[in-house]
């Protein structure tokens, strides 16, 4: 059975690991970056407390010695269902099995100036663009003698209250409280502010209404000024503009706020749902085909009973859809019935800060916070990532960062331009 897999993210990744070294299926794994990254830590490379590399690992690296696994740095262009193939923007290729894991992109909700201006959260590019983004607006207050643009340089707004904000936040005020006041000491006092802006009532919604008053009380005694029923409504000249008239001063919005699945030329309309996110059944075959399958984020399923709104766009889903699906074509190849599926919640986290954090485990009706949830959240995500020399680099490096409250990743490392030829 030759089988393609559009991403490599959680639910890409899981699926064709399963099916490594298995002889009946030969897979080719698609994907536009060479390399698969653990999306949950990008943000501790945006604030510098990570390199890269220790949330990252090349696909090729990955799966050396699986003979049954090629890899294909390309992007897909289009699907051709009729003629069982895909064209991508470096040739063709036909398949058997088609699997989407696409994954989500940013959704900045039509908001034009917001699209073009602020800082996302969604890949290592644009993390590595936040690092040098805030350490290039502190280097200009650095220099600044007037005392509304260092304000401006030193303000930070983050638009959206889930765990990607709730931990920028977190680290933003534990950077200010520390690196700030011992490396640019003289701008310290100087008025910059940080924004923890959401559009509903709390933060971390889909956790326990406890972990939800922890992380305010949390952020609040860290300084983060928090916006809740509050809207950003556009970014216009330097200026956070929210739906109740209020502005902020900021040369620095960043957008957590949401995202949204990816739409391909080719398939039909009716496979797609909320989010455009691909309508599948209970086996995650999508609506309207006949052997395109789609998991984790770009999935939207509602033939589980405990999720009839689909599921949370989160990691666990996208790692038990990819080892779900790979088991249901080993039963299909040897002519055994599918199972349907169905997610086990083991549980969400967040951390906030140093020695802070929240864990909501509901199938053991359990709430932590503090120190304990700090640990449980370190031990997960050093066990999650992909590799034991990820899991090393990352220990090494929090660690570094514990003892020493500080991180020397600072850099502002950027491409050097091409000389033009006159």
């Amino acid at each position: 059975m030759n089988i393609i897999v559009i991403g490599g993210g959680f639910a890409g990744v899981n699926f064709v690991k399963t099916l490594a070294n298995k002889e009946e299926f030969q897979i080719t794994l698609v994907d536009k970056n060479n390399y698969n990254f653990f999306s949950p830590l990008i943000y501790q490379v945006a604030t510098g407390f990570l390199e890269p590399t220790s949330i990252s690992y090349p696909f090729r690296k990955l799966f050396s010695g699986k003979k049954n696994i090629q890899f294909r740095l390309a992007e897909l262009l289009k699907v051709v269902p009729e003629e069982n193939k895909i064209i991508l923007d470096d040739g063709e290729l036909q398949y058997d099995m088609l699997v989407f894991a696409t994954g989500a992109e940013t959704n900045y909700f039509g908001i034009k100036n917001v699209e073009e201006n602020s800082l996302p959260m969604k890949t290592l590019g644009d993390a590595l663009e936040m690092r040098n983004r805030l350490l290039e607006s502190m280097e200009a207050a650095a220099i600044s003698t007037d005392p509304a643009e260092i304000k401006a340089l030193l303000t930070i707004v983050i638009a959206g209250g889930g765990p990607t904000g709730v931990e920028l936040a977190g680290m933003f005020a534990e950077m200010r409280n520390g690196i700030l006041r011992k490396e640019y000491s003289f701008l310290s006092g100087n008025g910059g502010e940080i924004y923890l802006i959401d559009g509903v009532n709390a933060l971390l919604t889909p956790m326990s209404p406890e972990s939800q008053k922890d992380t305010f009380e949390a952020l609040t005694k860290l300084g983060v000024k928090i916006k809740l029923n509050c809207l950003v409504k556009d970014y216009v000249d330097g200026k956070v503009i929210l739906a109740n008239g209020e502005t902020i001063v900021t040369k620095n919005l960043i957008w957590a706020a949401g995202v949204s699945a990816k739409m391909f030329d080719g398939l039909p309309k009716e496979s797609y749902g909320r989010g455009k996110r691909m309508l599948t059944d209970e086996y995650n075959k999508v609506q309207g085909t006949q052997n395109i399958y789609a998991i984790g984020d770009t999935c939207l399923q509602t033939t589980d009973t405990n999720f009839p709104q689909g599921h949370p766009q989160v990691a666990q889903v996208a790692i038990q859809h990819g080892n779900m699906l790979a088991k249901n074509f080993q039963s299909i190849a040897a002519g055994k019935p599918a199972n349907a599926f169905a997610y086990n919640d083991k549980g969400s986290m967040a951390i906030i800060g140093r020695n802070k954090a929240v864990v909501d485990i509901p199938k053991l009706k359990l709430h932590m916070n503090g120190f304990l949830a700090w640990l449980a959240w370190l031990f997960i995500h050093l066990l999650s990532l992909i590799t034991y020399r990820n899991r090393a680099r990352t220990f090494y490096n929090w660690m570094i960062a514990y003892f020493t409250k500080d991180q020397s990743l600072r850099m502002i490392i950027r491409p050097a331009a091409k000389n033009k030829v006159a």
